[in-house]
C-alpha cells in the first residue's frame, strides 16, 4: 500500500515539475510580447502603415516602405527557393545513392549556416558584379536561408507519402513523372506547404543578411535592382537612432513583425492539422 502511495506521489510531483519547467521556459515569450505590445500599440494607426518615414527629427511617418520590402524580398525569395527545394526534395526522397547521402549533408550544413555569413556570400555573390544594393541581392540571400526547410519537409513527407498510392498509379499504366505530378506531390502538398510557410517565416525576420545586401530606403521602391527596405532593417536602425519618435515607430513596426510571423505560424499549425487528419 505504502509502495502504491508513493508512485501517486512520485507521478504527481514529476507532474508538478513538467508544469513548473513549461511556464518558466514560455514566461520569457510571454515578457518578451507584453514589452512588444505595451511599447508598440500606441505607434499603431492608419498613418503608420500607408505613410513613409519622415525625415530624421521630425515626428510621425509610417513604415510602408518597410512592409512592401518585406513582402518584395519575400516574394523574389520564393520565386528562387521554392521550386528548387522542392525539386531537391524530391530527387532526396526518390533515390538513394552517394549523391543523395552527399547532398544531405550539405543541406544540414547549410541550415546551420550564420545567416551572416549567408549575406556575405550574396554580397560577393550579387552585390559586388551589380555594383549596388539591391532587392535582388537581398532575396538571393533570404532563399539560401529558405533552402534547407523546404528540401528537408519536402523530403520527410514524400517518405510519409504511403508505397500503396505508387504502386497503384504504377498498376493503372501511369509512368513516373504523371505518378510524381498527379498522385505524389498532391498528397504530400500539406507537409510541403508547412515547410514553405515555416522557411518564410524564418526568413521575415531576418536582419544580418539583408544588411549587406539589400542594405534599406527610406523611400518606397518595388525595383528589383534598387535597394529595398525592410521590417527588420527598419527597426535595427530606429532602435538604435537617438530620436524617441524613431523608437517608438521602431516599437510599432516589431509588433507588426510578431503579428506577420504569428500568423504565419498559426496557418502553418492549421496546414498541418488538415493534412495528418488525411492520414
Amino acid at each position: 500500500m505504502n509502495s502504491i502511495k508513493q508512485k501517486i506521489l512520485k507521478d504527481r510531483l514529476f507532474e508538478i515539475a513538467i508544469i513548473f519547467f513549461t511556464a518558466l521556459s514560455v514566461l520569457p515569450l510571454i515578457l518578451i510580447l507584453f514589452q512588444v505590445v505595451k511599447n508598440g500599440i500606441g505607434a499603431i494607426n492608419l498613418e503608420f502603415f500607408t505613410h513613409l518615414p519622415l525625415p530624421p527629427g521630425e515626428k510621425g511617418g509610417g513604415i510602408l516602405n518597410a512592409i512592401v520590402g518585406s513582402f518584395e524580398l519575400v516574394f523574389i525569395a520564393s520565386i528562387f527557393a521554392i521550386p528548387l527545394g522542392v525539386l531537391i526534395g524530391v530527387f532526396l526522397a526518390e533515390y538513394k545513392n552517394k549523391l543523395t547521402d552527399f547532398l544531405t549533408v550539405l543541406v544540414d550544413v547549410l541550415q546551420s549556416t550564420p545567416s551572416i555569413v549567408i549575406g556575405i556570400i550574396a554580397y560577393l555573390w550579387v552585390v559586388v558584379p551589380l555594383r549596388r544594393f539591391s532587392a535582388l541581392s537581398g532575396s538571393v540571400a533570404l532563399a539560401i536561408m529558405m533552402l534547407p526547410l523546404i528540401i528537408k519537409h519536402t523530403k520527410e513527407t514524400l517518405k510519409m507519402v504511403p508505397s500503396t498510392l505508387k504502386e497503384a498509379s504504377y498498376a493503372l499504366g501511369a509512368n513516373y513523372t504523371s505518378t510524381l505530378l498527379k498522385v505524389l506531390l498532391p498528397s504530400a502538398l500539406g507537409g510541403i506547404l508547412t515547410g514553405i510557410l515555416l522557411s518564410i517565416s524564418r526568413v521575415f525576420g531576418e536582419t544580418a543578411p539583408l544588411l549587406f545586401t539589400a542594405f534599406g530606403n527610406p523611400f518606397f521602391n518595388i525595383n528589383p535592382l534598387k535597394s529595398v527596405e525592410s521590417l527588420p532593417l527598419l527597426i535595427f536602425k530606429y532602435a538604435l537612432s537617438p530620436y524617441d519618435d524613431w523608437h517608438r515607430i521602431a516599437w510599432g513596426a516589431s509588433l507588426v513583425l510578431i503579428l506577420i510571423v504569428l500568423s504565419l505560424n498559426i496557418l502553418v499549425k492549421l496546414i498541418i492539422e488538415k493534412w495528418e487528419a488525411r492520414f
